[in-house]
């Protein structure tokens, strides 16, 4: 990707994920050029670069970027979704030639991506999922592709460059598949990190409402947690928040924050998504619908002044909530594997599941040793449920009891356990081989003859109903 110091990649957006990325880019040898809309941002970030500086070309206008790049050049754009993207491939358009690559690298809708995709662009283009935040993507972030093998090949070495290396050394960074794949593997994996988030803050509501623990006792069970199955990134900045004092007041952290969760409309997406797949994911429903919950602060004030305050006493100790939280995170990441499987068939896609679970091992927000078995058991049988496995299936068989005793006595105590208990109630179906879906077929075919299949295998389609 490079012609003697000659930028072969260029970069378009210099905020705080764009600034990260470009300086990673650097740090790995590579020259590139940088752009930003406003006046004088891109001359800043290269004086501000240190030794990077040298590896890094600011330009003025847009027409200074591409003439900075040696052809095919790569350009990567790190703008906010939607319209800031059409409207930047729309200035791109005259400026760049047919074996040039455009990169949406932000959190676009995966349809925006296809609809692309689809048009009638004079340049390549490929859509891309980066996970990690301005940490990853500043030192390694997990990278989900989506296009062209020929248009991934071309930044493939880059991308691979700066992604997050797994424990085997193993970059995070893969082509999922054609047009749209890369930023719906993404969006799944943004739903996952919300119902992953929405679980361990029920858990430590249980501790700190129902068992009465202060946040440093809090963090010192999330570190103890992180050193075993539960070891993730999400587990590890738990202990870490908990710990933390407020440089104003002396307080726990945690003890001076609204509870209030913002969202950027990913894990929505998500939600949205699986109902058009018929896709079931009640923990990450779960979680999304928690999270439009607590922007309601008015709501749930009138409610507690109301009804009365809900939380009680809850008598559980941290061996239970840790294995309730082992269950509901399997329970959470089969669900997603289901929805990303769905997909396949729906978009002609071939997402490779165990090639993206060793995509997320690292650089990613939800990454966690976890996934280490779980690439390895999708290996085993793709088309196999994750609770299916084995490993996960016995992992289960010993979790589920205090799964079922957390949600069972934090719902009587009255605490608001949404994503726990849906995954329970999803675990409960899938172990049922008849369930009550006759009932309701009954129903269907009463008010609106919609027929219905018989255990009998009678050809008769219909109830007696008149």
């Amino acid at each position: 990707m490079t012609d003697g110091n000659q930028p072969r990649i260029g970069l378009i957006g210099l905020g705080t994920m764009g600034a990260a990325l470009a300086l990673n880019i650097a740090e790995k040898g590579f020259p590139i050029a940088v752009w930003n809309r406003t006046s004088g941002v891109a001359q800043r970030f290269h004086d501000d670069a240190g030794d990077l500086a040298a590896r890094i070309v600011p330009t003025e206008t847009l027409a200074d970027l591409v003439a900075a790049i040696a052809p095919p050049r790569a350009i990567i754009l790190m703008v906010p979704a939607g319209v800031a993207v059409d409207a930047q491939l729309e200035s791109l358009s005259p400026l760049l030639g047919p074996e040039d690559l455009v990169i949406d690298a932000g959190n676009a809708d995966f349809h925006d991506t296809n609809r692309r995709d689809q048009a009638a662009l004079p340049f390549r283009f490929l859509g891309m999922g980066v996970s990690g935040g301005e940490d990853g993507a500043r030192h390694g972030p997990a990278i989900m592709g989506g296009g062209s093998q020929t248009d991934w090949d071309l930044v493939a070495p880059v991308m691979t460059a700066i992604s997050a290396k797994a424990d085997d050394g193993t970059p995070c960074a893969a082509r999922m598949g054609d047009a749209g794949a890369g930023h719906f593997v993404k969006m799944v994996h943004n739903g996952i990190e919300y119902a992953d988030m929405q679980m361990i803050a029920e858990v430590y509501g249980l501790m700190r409402d129902g068992m009465g623990l202060h946040a440093a006792a809090i963090s010192d069970i999330f570190a103890g947690w992180n050193d075993g199955v539960l070891s993730s990134y999400l587990i590890e900045i738990s202990a870490k928040v908990t710990a933390a004092r407020d440089r104003h007041t002396g307080a726990a952290m945690p003890d001076v924050i609204l509870d209030r969760a913002g969202q950027k409309g990913t894990g929505r997406w998500t939600a949205i998504e699986a109902q058009h797949l018929s896709a079931p994911i009640p923990v990450i429903e779960a979680a999304v619908m928690a999270r439009n919950v607590s922007a309601r602060l008015d709501e749930r004030q009138a409610g507690e002044a109301r009804f009365g305050a809900a939380p009680g006493p809850c008598p559980l100790d941290a061996e239970v909530l840790e294995q309730a939280l082992i269950a509901g995170k399997i329970l959470c990441y089969a669900q997603g594997f289901t929805m990303i499987d769905g997909a396949s068939g729906r978009f002609g896609w071939t997402l490779d599941l165990p090639g993206i679970a060793r995509v997320w091992r690292a650089g990613c927000i939800i990454r966690s040793a976890m996934l280490n078995d779980m690439a390895d058991a999708l290996a085993e049988d793709p088309a196999r449920n994750l609770i299916m496995a084995p490993f996960f299936a016995d992992l289960l068989a010993r979790a589920m009891p205090a799964l079922r005793q957390v949600v069972t006595q934090g719902i009587a105590a009255g605490h608001a356990l949404p994503a726990l208990a849906s995954g329970l109630m999803w675990f409960d179906m899938m172990r049922t081989a008849r369930g009550t879906a006759n009932m309701i077929q009954a129903q269907r075919d009463f008010f609106g003859a919609h027929g219905f299949e018989r255990l009998d295998g009678i050809d008769d389609r219909h109830g007696p109903w008149g």
